[in-house]
């Protein structure tokens, strides 16, 4: 098994917010053992406490991997605490949006095995999915460690750069924001129509939930299934006429969105 390095060497955890407890949670779950687990958090959840992990102890040995999950202006104050495993011996990861590989080998040295990972949201109900990417220092064993942490939350993805996680972040790190603004958008336009304003609410996130699962367990493809549900001259057709619009649309509006969370991404990167 994958994690028995983990269970065998150990793991640091750097930051324990929704993410990292998140991560943790699903570590534990799957039979992380928490005694081979240290957390380094200034302001640590009564739920941390109780889980029987190191909390803020010394760290022994030479851990399997170090996990960062502190907020990108933090990453000044907190990577010095992880400075002396730096050199080759332990896997770094990072979950940090917009902090490039290059930052991480200025902070633990060119040698050292380094994992960019974006994940999004939706980790904290096991429904995430991350991008990852390494360094020339990661081998496949590195990657394949990496990835069985990270399924603990999701889905995970392997890019063929890291130019791409730009993009990533444009359409799966902040992606969630924009399917709850169309859950906010559906339920006012139904309230507007004579629905209450509880109703037009559950109505709108049971169908972007359902339609979401049955999106992702189905073979058939989001085109197909959305002309599964188009009955010529109908409801759902006489609304697509104007979601479709190539000027004031979805196609147009959403690429623009997109385009501009990546080009921010970059910007962020850059500094």
């Amino acid at each position: 098994m994958v994690l028995d390095v983990v269970a065998e060497k150990g793991l640091v955890l750097l930051g324990c917010g929704k993410m990292g407890g998140a991560m943790l949670a699903g570590w534990l779950k799957s039979g992380v053992p928490p005694q081979s687990v240290w957390v380094i958090d200034p302001n640590p959840s009564d739920w941390l406490k109780g889980t029987g992990v190191h909390l803020n102890e010394e760290i022994t040995g030479t851990p399997a991997v170090a996990i960062v999950a502190v907020k990108p202006q933090m990453m000044g104050a907190a990577l010095p605490s992880l400075q002396a495993l730096g050199g080759g011996g332990t896997l770094f990861v990072s979950i940090a949006a917009g902090t490039q590989i290059a930052a991480f080998e200025a902070a633990f040295g060119a040698s050292s095995p380094i994992v960019r990972a974006m994940p999004n949201t939706p980790a904290a109900v096991g429904r995430g999915i991350t991008a990852i990417i390494g360094n020339a220092q990661v081998d496949a064993a590195a990657l394949d460690l990496t990835e069985a942490l990270l399924s603990a939350v999701g889905q995970v993805v392997r890019l063929e750069s890291e130019e791409q996680m730009d993009a990533v972040t444009a359409v799966s790190g902040s992606g969630p924001a924009y399917v709850f603004h169309l859950i906010e958008s559906m339920a006012a336009a139904g309230e507007a129509q004579g629905l209450s304003a509880e109703l037009a609410l559950q109505l709108a996130k049971a169908t972007v939930a359902g339609a979401g699962a049955l999106a992702e367990g189905t073979e058939e493809s989001p085109t197909q299934l959305r002309v599964n549900v188009t009955s010529p001259n109908g409801t759902t057709q006489a609304a697509l006429e104007v979601l479709m619009d190539e000027g004031a649309g979805f196609p147009p509006l959403l690429k623009r969105a997109v385009t501009a969370a990546a080009d921010r991404s970059r910007e962020l990167a850059n500094g």
